[in-house]
């Protein structure tokens, strides 16, 4: 949900009052490269304020091919944002609006800021919830609004052919899938990139734990009072005064110290944070998943594998719209991709993880014929029910259900002296692994020295925790064969503490072996890098251990009591390869992606003191009694 995206895909479209008509036929200023130059030429800009039912005006910047005419006709694509359209000014053009292929095709490009944002009139709300029920013109949510604008665009816009898709990242993301629901006849099709679906679960929290960096990098700058409609002229990102961002956070210390050092009571979502540390009625009222109904249009979800930010947004949203809307078009991609990177990059790397072509390509030239399809009666593209790219084989996969009905589950169990396998333990005396979690020195999520989000920590080399003595380290013997998993993950620990809270992360990996096939002395002498033993992070997730039983009333451990832990982690696709081992490492800390858990339970972690971070021995049990696992989902190779 971070603005980095706000430029892409319509992100970066805004205007003033209207309708004003820009001058089009102005040569396009020699500095402007030949995408921003064809825009230019080929694109006639308006700016317009539309009603709402409740007579709030929406600020709505309109994009129309130069030859549409009543013969000639284009569909509408509409993105709705809380990031600004700029640039702002009916004689102002963004260099971008979409991928070259839209461009080129010819549409018209909508792009509005939302109730509340930047020249929109309104209060905004982040992620507004969903009213089931409207009695009347006052009772207005981010669906009514969309359905308001469509509207008036299909009865007001001269050229349009009276089909409008929607589209959008992140928070636009979460915008589409809002505006999917109860949404007007002329929405046809809806593409949802990374959306938010439950912001307990998206961007803040990993099942209770609190994503800190994302605190400071996005609501330092997006949280800020707007009294008024305001031309934005640029974000304003949070100035933390070094660049080693995991020693900005210690210096913070507790949380409690936050808001008086840096927000001076000035950011107003961090406040709702504090206030509400469970998932009470303020989350669960964010939670849009349950009112994905009544969905029309042809719906594609797509996520990446490596979004930090939105991943369980848009595995959860294709779920969601598949069972609450029998017979609707709806189909999930997924790539290898971090978060926006199927439009921002080309898709062949990431980090430690190398994927051989660039595929982005492909999922591009999807979304264009998907568009086309629903929108210019363009061919039908050969859309599976999930279109899926499987990371360590490299490959697209096409599935008719997700997660794959061919799986069978299996456990990865965990052995003494860090063995991993599929056998169950059977040994009946007592039998764990111990370290030591110091709140004072808690393992860092990355080795990146960076004060904002490290984009390529999800493919990460783990060699530098796993040195680590507070990471336990669990592998597998070298594969025989390939082994694929599909599907989510689920951690079954069975753990003890000293302490009376604690957090518990897990991390899938694929570890190299230590002579890789191929490789060469050459390579070597060339600079190519020697990825063996290389643990590259597959998955990650880290748990709150104080909401093991229920996220809106947490309890405390009971010091040495063995306890059960058990908690789902985001789907995966991703195949071991013949050699290689599968590995899980488990730490308590994950450092400052999550906060620090003082480990000892108070009722509001952001209120903790110092006085309440203290040291503790944690355990992680693995005897026939306490047999301590990651629930897999293994898919058949495709020759069995």
């Amino acid at each position: 949900m971070l603005p980095t995206f706000r430029h892409l895909m319509v992100l970066g479209l805004v205007a003033l009052a209207g309708p004003v008509r820009a001058q089009a036929a102005k040569p396009p200023a020699p500095h402007l490269d030949e995408r921003a130059q064809y825009l230019r030429a080929n694109y006639t800009k308006y700016e317009y304020r539309i009603p709402m039912r409740d007579g709030v005006k929406l600020f709505t910047s309109v994009y129309v091919p130069n030859d549409a005419s009543p013969g000639k006709r284009y569909p509408m694509m509409l993105m709705r944002t809380p990031y600004s359209v700029a640039p702002y000014g009916p004689d102002r053009y963004p260099t971008r609006m979409a991928t070259e292929a839209f461009e080129k095709e010819g549409f018209i490009f909508v792009s509005q800021d939302v109730r509340g944002r930047n020249m929109s009139e309104g209060e905004f709300i982040n992620v507004r919830p969903h009213l089931a029920t409207k009695k009347g013109p006052q009772d207005i949510d981010e669906s009514s609004d969309t359905y308001d604008t469509i509207a008036w665009l299909v009865k007001n816009v001269a050229g349009n052919n009276g089909r409008v898709g929607q589209w959008g990242i992140s928070y636009p993301g979460f915008y589409t899938s809002a505006g999917a629901i109860d949404s007007h006849p002329a929405l046809k099709a809806v593409s949802p990139q990374a959306p938010i679906a439950d912001w307990f679960w998206d961007d803040m929290h990993r099942h209770g734990a609190f994503n800190l960096v994302l605190a400071f990098d996005f609501f330092a700058g997006f949280g800020r009072p707007r009294p008024k409609p305001i031309d934005p002229q640029e974000w304003k990102s949070f100035e933390h005064g070094t660049p080693d961002g995991y020693q900005f956070f210690m210096d913070l210390g507790p949380l409690g110290n936050a808001d008086a050092r840096h927000f001076k009571g000035d950011v107003s979502f961090w406040k709702d944070l504090v206030a509400h540390p469970n998932y009470d009625a303020f989350w669960q009222a964010r939670n849009l998943l349950p009112h994905l109904k009544n969905i029309k249009a042809a719906v594609l979800t797509v996520g990446g594998w490596y979004d930090t930010e939105d991943l369980y947004g848009p595995l959860r949203t294709y779920s969601a719209i598949e069972k609450q809307n029998p017979g609707t078009p709806n189909t999930l991609v997924m790539g290898p991709w971090s978060h926006g990177g199927w439009i921002r990059d080309e898709g062949s790397s990431l980090g430690d993880a190398d994927f051989g072509f660039p595929t982005s390509q492909t999922f591009q030239a999807l979304l264009f014929a998907f568009f086309k399809h629903h929108l210019k009666g363009g061919d039908k593209p050969d859309l599976p029910e999930a279109f899926m790219f499987e990371t360590g084989a490299n490959r697209w996969r096409r599935f008719d259900t997700w997660p794959p009905k061919q799986t069978r589950e299996q456990r990865l169990y965990f052995q003494p002296k860090g063995g991993l396998s599929f056998k169950a333990p059977t040994e009946g005396a007592p039998s764990f692994d111990e370290y030591v979690s110091d709140p004072d020195k808690p393992v860092p999520y990355t080795m990146e020295l960076t004060p904002y989000w490290a984009k390529n920590y999800m493919t990460e080399d783990q060699r530098f925790a796993a040195r680590r003595p507070d990471v336990l380290v669990y592998q597998t013997e070298p594969l025989e064969r390939d082994l694929t998993l599909a599907g989510p993950l689920e951690a079954e620990l069975w753990v003890s503490t000293t302490g009376s809270d604690a957090d518990w992360v897990v991390k899938l990996i694929d570890a190299n072996p230590g002579k890789l096939p191929g490789y060469t002395r050459k390579d070597e002498e060339e600079g190519v890098v020697n990825r063996g033993h290389q643990q590259t992070l597959v998955r990650g997730e880290p748990f709150r251990g104080r909401f093991r039983d229920s996220y809106s009333e947490p309890k405390p451990f009971k010091p040495g009591e063995v306890t059960k832990v058990r908690f789902v982690i985001n789907d995966v696709l991703h195949t071991f390869k013949r050699g290689h081992r599968v590995m899980i490492q488990v730490q308590s800390s994950w450092f400052p992606f999550i906060d620090r858990n003082p480990q000892t339970f108070v009722p509001n972690i952001f209120e903790a003191k110092e006085e309440d971070f203290v040291r503790a021995t944690h355990r992680v049990h693995h005897a026939a009694q306490h047999p301590s696992a990651l629930k897999v989902n293994v898919l058949p190779a495709l020759d069995d």
